[in-house]
């Protein structure tokens, strides 16, 4: 039997299906959940080779076979929640990839169970650099 692995981030259908259509049209992308800056905490999307991810950035995980990352500051606030990337009408962050497809992505969150929890705890993130 094998261990059922707990997500930190994942994605809805039309979230992948945003994701697909930006992989295609710019390579090879990557996100990054924003601080709160100009954008709010919007996750963004950038070509890997135009977002630098810093030794404080941590991986949470891939969405759409596209890379995940936070500071490691903000990730203290979020370790006790799921991240669930959705899309929804509106204009994206103003440096991220999908700002011109009419859509936007949003963070929705929900908070991990104790068993939940206890698995996390034992698999602790990745750092980046």
């Amino acid at each position: 039997m094998s261990e059922q692995v707990i997500e930190r981030v994942i994605a809805t259908p039309a979230a992948i299906e945003l994701i697909g259509k930006l992989k295609a049209e710019h390579g090879k992308i990557l996100f990054h959940q924003s601080g709160g800056c100009c954008d709010g905490s919007a996750p963004m999307c950038f070509p890997t080779n135009e977002f630098m991810v810093g030794g404080s950035d941590v991986k949470l995980g891939e969405i759409g076979g596209v890379p995940f990352y936070m500071s490691e500051s903000q990730f203290e606030y979020w370790q006790h929640t799921q991240l669930i990337i959705d899309c929804v009408p509106g204009n994206g962050g103003m440096f991220s990839l999908e700002r011109p497809s009419g859509l936007r992505f949003l963070t929705r969150s929900r908070l991990y169970d104790d068993a939940e929890n206890a698995w996390l705890e034992q698999h602790p993130v990745e750092h980046a650099g």
